[in-house]
């Protein structure tokens, strides 16, 4: 089984307030909690959604964003205030190592006492481009595929920061997140990739229907809304 390391995470909620820019509801603002949390099967203690239509439940439980991502956007952005620190990104879960090239779906992994699956990759919404002051933000993470992963708990249990990820199994490790989004936002109507998303038992079954749609019509579903907030 192939290795994958990380130091200690860095754990991170985050409260509803007004989203800067908007005015509308958001708790994409995360900040580092220092004391060990509860992790249940919709996600960390103290950690809220706004709109639980999108974000939040058990398929999206827990957000990791890769550390070493904030390295490439101060690179291609400059020292925006957002990218000072973790939590830019919305993510819970904050550390150096594994990305989206070695990280696959159904990968298992141990954290404290509790056990992690991850369930799919990250969709960037519009209130990337409102937490960053640039209004092609949630456009640019999606097309560099640096947009961190979602974890569905297995097994609740206690998690701090300085806990280290621990890979414990891995059910489909040809299913790479990278792949999944090179399929889905590069080579977006593959129907033999599409063929295997949608029979990827293991993914979360909103990117099992995505794929469906997509070989049932031979079309790519309108994604401004999601990108740009517009109706």
């Amino acid at each position: 089984m192939t290795e994958i390391h990380t130091a200690g995470v860095t754990l991170l909620t985050g409260a509803i307030a007004p989203l800067p820019g908007s005015g509308r509801p958001s708790a994409i603002a995360k900040t580092p909690v220092e004391r060990p949390l509860a992790l249940g099967p919709e996600g960390l203690e103290g950690d809220a959604q706004a709109d639980r239509r999108v974000h939040g439940g058990v398929e999206k439980a827990v957000h990791h964003y890769p550390a070493g991502h904030y390295i490439r956007w101060r690179a291609a952005l400059g020292d925006l205030p957002a990218l000072s620190a973790p939590g830019a990104f919305g993510e819970n879960i904050s550390v150096g190592g594994p990305t989206e090239t070695e990280v696959a779906v159904g990968d298992v992994f141990r954290l404290g006492t509790a056990l992690l699956q991850v369930s799919q990759g990250r969709q960037p919404c519009w209130k990337l481009n409102h937490r960053f002051g640039l209004p092609d933000m949630a456009r640019r993470v999606q097309q560099t595929g640096r947009t961190g992963w979602y974890y569905r708990v297995l097994e609740p249990g206690i998690v701090a920061t300085g806990d280290r990820l621990e890979l414990i199994d891995r059910v489909a490790p040809d299913w790479t997140l990278n792949r999944l989004w090179r399929a889905l936002h590069v080579e977006r109507l593959n129907r033999h990739e599409l063929e295997g998303i949608a029979t990827l038992e293991i993914l979360a079954e909103s990117w099992r229907r995505m794929a469906e749609r997509r070989l049932a019509s031979g079309r790519v579903e309108d994604q401004r809304a999601r990108l740009e907030g517009q109706a």
